[in-house]
């Protein structure tokens, strides 16, 4: 997982904004969306596989899943989470 000082480091390559470790509930409702089909990344591809850990961005409308403890900071790889609903 990511350790705490490289955490502080990662912003958003999009806008530079802050990004912080997805909990649990989110990446639930996430996973059950992608099971269900209904998700795709910003480049339009079919999100088709679990994600397992994630980044989220400070603003809560960005997600970029984590993979084999490496985040995928690209713009196209990037969820977008208006796709599932988000608790207040």
């Amino acid at each position: 997982m990511i350790d705490k000082e490289t955490l502080k480091i990662l912003v958003c390559p999009q806008d530079h904004s802050p990004l912080s470790l997805a909990d649990h509930r989110l990446m639930e409702r996430l996973n059950r969306a992608i099971a269900a089909g209904r998700i795709v990344n910003q480049a339009g591809r079919k999100v088709t596989e679990p994600v397992s850990a994630a980044l989220v961005r400070e603003d809560r409308t960005v997600l970029y899943p984590i993979v084999d403890d490496i985040p995928l900071l690209l713009a196209d790889e990037a969820i977008p989470l208006e796709q599932i609903a988000l608790p207040k």
